[in-house]
Protein backbone atom coordinates (compact mmCIF):
# COMPACT_ATOMS: atom_id res chain seq x y z
CA UNK A 1 0.00 0.00 0.00
CA UNK A 2 2.72 2.68 0.62
CA UNK A 3 3.98 1.98 -2.80
CA UNK A 4 0.69 2.69 -4.42
CA UNK A 5 0.63 6.04 -2.09
CA UNK A 6 4.21 6.94 -3.01
CA UNK A 7 2.91 6.90 -6.66
CA UNK A 8 -0.11 8.72 -6.72
CA UNK A 9 -0.42 10.91 -3.10
CA UNK A 10 2.50 13.46 -4.51
CA UNK A 11 1.41 15.75 -2.15
CA UNK A 12 2.52 13.31 0.66
CA UNK A 13 6.17 12.89 1.38
CA UNK A 14 8.36 12.50 -1.74
CA UNK A 15 6.91 10.54 -5.15
CA UNK A 16 9.02 7.82 -7.13
CA UNK A 17 9.90 10.52 -9.24
CA UNK A 18 11.45 12.72 -6.80
CA UNK A 19 13.41 9.49 -5.06
CA UNK A 20 14.72 8.50 -8.10
CA UNK A 21 15.59 12.09 -9.07
CA UNK A 22 17.49 12.52 -6.18
CA UNK A 23 19.20 8.99 -6.19
CA UNK A 24 20.46 9.87 -9.65
CA UNK A 25 21.89 13.03 -8.27
CA UNK A 26 23.31 10.76 -5.13
CA UNK A 27 22.06 13.21 -2.72
CA UNK A 28 23.01 12.73 0.58
CA UNK A 29 20.58 13.55 3.64
CA UNK A 30 22.41 16.48 5.24
CA UNK A 31 19.88 17.55 8.31
CA UNK A 32 15.94 17.04 9.23
CA UNK A 33 14.17 19.72 11.01
CA UNK A 34 11.84 19.67 14.27
CA UNK A 35 8.60 18.38 12.04
CA UNK A 36 10.47 15.22 10.36
CA UNK A 37 11.30 17.58 6.58
CA UNK A 38 14.55 15.98 5.74
CA UNK A 39 17.06 17.67 3.60
CA UNK A 40 19.61 16.49 0.90
CA UNK A 41 22.29 17.91 -1.33
CA UNK A 42 23.32 16.61 -4.94
CA UNK A 43 26.69 14.80 -4.63
CA UNK A 44 29.09 14.21 -7.50
CA UNK A 45 29.69 17.31 -10.00
CA UNK A 46 26.76 20.18 -9.36
CA UNK A 47 24.73 20.64 -11.42
CA UNK A 48 22.61 23.92 -10.69
CA UNK A 49 21.31 25.18 -13.56
CA UNK A 50 22.09 28.60 -12.69
CA UNK A 51 26.23 27.60 -14.16
CA UNK A 52 27.94 28.66 -10.81
CA UNK A 53 28.57 25.40 -9.58
CA UNK A 54 26.27 24.99 -7.08
CA UNK A 55 24.68 22.23 -6.12
CA UNK A 56 21.02 21.51 -6.12
CA UNK A 57 19.33 20.64 -2.64
CA UNK A 58 15.91 19.46 -1.89
CA UNK A 59 13.30 18.99 1.06
CA UNK A 60 11.05 15.76 1.54
CA UNK A 61 8.13 16.88 3.42
CA UNK A 62 7.33 14.44 6.30
CA UNK A 63 3.34 14.34 5.77
CA UNK A 64 2.00 17.15 3.94
CA UNK A 65 3.99 18.97 1.30
CA UNK A 66 3.58 22.14 1.88
CA UNK A 67 6.05 25.34 1.31
CA UNK A 68 5.29 27.17 4.23
CA UNK A 69 6.54 23.93 6.44
CA UNK A 70 10.17 24.83 5.70
CA UNK A 71 11.45 26.85 8.37
CA UNK A 72 13.45 29.88 7.86
CA UNK A 73 16.88 28.70 8.57
CA UNK A 74 16.50 26.00 6.37
CA UNK A 75 14.76 27.87 3.66
CA UNK A 76 17.63 30.14 3.61
CA UNK A 77 20.15 26.79 3.19
CA UNK A 78 18.08 25.43 0.48
CA UNK A 79 17.83 29.00 -1.63
CA UNK A 80 21.87 28.75 -1.25
CA UNK A 81 21.56 32.16 1.08
CA UNK A 82 23.76 30.13 3.77
CA UNK A 83 26.63 27.90 2.61
CA UNK A 84 26.29 25.58 5.49
CA UNK A 85 22.75 23.39 6.83
CA UNK A 86 21.77 24.53 10.03
CA UNK A 87 22.10 20.89 11.37
CA UNK A 88 26.34 22.01 11.18
CA UNK A 89 25.39 25.72 11.49
CA UNK A 90 22.73 26.58 13.47
CA UNK A 91 21.61 30.13 13.39
CA UNK A 92 22.13 32.17 16.53
CA UNK A 93 18.25 33.18 17.90
CA UNK A 94 17.41 36.25 19.39
CA UNK A 95 15.55 36.79 22.79
CA UNK A 96 12.59 38.23 20.82
CA UNK A 97 12.18 35.35 18.45
CA UNK A 98 9.18 32.99 18.31
CA UNK A 99 9.33 29.61 17.57
CA UNK A 100 8.21 28.64 13.76
CA UNK A 101 5.11 28.12 13.19
CA UNK A 102 3.66 27.27 9.87
CA UNK A 103 1.22 28.95 7.57
CA UNK A 104 -2.03 28.09 9.55
CA UNK A 105 -4.55 29.70 7.31
CA UNK A 106 -7.51 27.38 6.37
CA UNK A 107 -6.67 26.31 9.57
CA UNK A 108 -9.02 26.77 13.41
CA UNK A 109 -5.51 28.45 14.50
CA UNK A 110 -5.58 31.09 11.87
CA UNK A 111 -5.47 34.77 12.87
CA UNK A 112 -8.81 35.71 13.35
CA UNK A 113 -9.71 39.69 14.46
CA UNK A 114 -11.79 41.12 16.06
CA UNK A 115 -14.60 42.34 14.00
CA UNK A 116 -13.25 39.33 10.91
CA UNK A 117 -16.29 38.32 9.12
CA UNK A 118 -14.99 34.18 9.90
CA UNK A 119 -15.76 35.18 13.67
CA UNK A 120 -19.18 35.90 13.22
CA UNK A 121 -20.18 32.12 14.41
CA UNK A 122 -18.01 32.88 17.73
CA UNK A 123 -20.53 35.48 18.50
CA UNK A 124 -18.05 38.23 18.62
CA UNK A 125 -20.14 41.35 18.09
CA UNK A 126 -18.40 43.86 15.94
CA UNK A 127 -18.06 47.63 17.17
CA UNK A 128 -20.74 49.98 17.22
CA UNK A 129 -18.26 52.54 16.77
CA UNK A 130 -18.02 51.47 13.10
CA UNK A 131 -19.74 53.16 10.25
CA UNK A 132 -19.17 51.72 6.30
CA UNK A 133 -17.98 53.96 3.73
CA UNK A 134 -20.18 55.04 1.17
CA UNK A 135 -19.49 56.90 -1.77
CA UNK A 136 -22.72 59.04 -1.25
CA UNK A 137 -21.21 59.91 2.19
CA UNK A 138 -17.65 60.82 0.99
Amino acid sequence: MDFLKRIFIWWHNNTLGAAWTMSKAKAKKVGEDEQGNRYFEEGGKPSHPDGQGRRRRWVAYHGHAEGSRVPPEWHAWLHHITDLPPSEEPLPTQKFETPYLPNMTGTPLAYRPKGSLARAADGVNVDDTYEAWSPENA
